[in-house]
């Protein structure tokens, strides 16, 4: 079992069966670097405590299997969107917090305590938006953190078809060009694995955080 040493958080073996690992602490820059480090990410607020998990599998994708599909190469070559890297990273994750709150009815984990604490590790360099444009406006993308050759999808958001297929294809293209060699996705979706990410037991994820971070 592999874990760091100097962690503030419990191993992440320790997680229950539902991956939960702690209760409490806060959202500031160096405890998100710690967790993420560790293959620990916040998902909720219970009783205004934030609950951080580790679960087991986890989901993952390594960007040069990216599965692209034939319809997906046609929507592609005819460049309808345009994409771009942190253009606008604080619209993208207000976005991914919208289309929950209507999704779930007024339920989201993405607090405004969460929006701010992200916002705050890109402005730190350690989170990136990934934006999809169609006619000048945001239509699609995602974010998440890179910590060393490891880039940890947080969100993605989708307000016309196949514009987040197209935010984590070119998320691929940039981890291949940048050196990122793994993609955490954290839970399954059928969506995830069509695209090519597989699950993989705890363990092995934190032994591939080991060499990447």
């Amino acid at each position: 079992m592999i874990t760091k040493i100097n962690s503030i958080f419990p191993d992440p073996n320790s997680a229950g069966e539902n991956g939960l690992v702690a209760i409490g602490g806060n959202l500031e820059t160096a405890t998100l670097i710690d967790a993420y480090s560790n293959g620990i990410f916040p998902w909720s607020v219970v009783d205004e405590k934030i609950c951080w998990f580790s679960p087991d599998p986890r989901l993952i994708l390594f960007p040069e299997n990216i599965a692209i599909s034939t319809s997906m190469k046609k929507v592609l070559k005819k460049n309808q969107f345009k994409i771009t890297i942190d253009a606008s990273f604080k619209t993208v994750i207000a976005e991914c917090r919208n289309i929950r709150l209507n999704e779930y009815d007024g339920g989201t984990w993405i607090l405004p305590e969460f929006q701010n604490a992200y916002t705050e590790l890109h402005k730190n360099g350690f989170a990136h938006s990934v934006e999809v444009w169609m006619n000048d406006e945001i239509v699609g993308g995602l974010y998440g953190v890179q910590i060393g050759k490891v880039f940890f999808g947080e969100s993605m958001f989708c307000y016309q078809n196949n514009a987040s297929k197209v935010a984590l294809i070119y998320l691929c293209y940039y981890c291949i060009e940048n050196g990122i060699k793994l993609i955490d996705c954290q839970q399954s979706t059928s969506h995830l694995i069509s695209m090519g990410a597989e699950e993989i037991s705890r363990n092995k994820f934190l032994t591939l955080l080991n060499k990447l971070i």
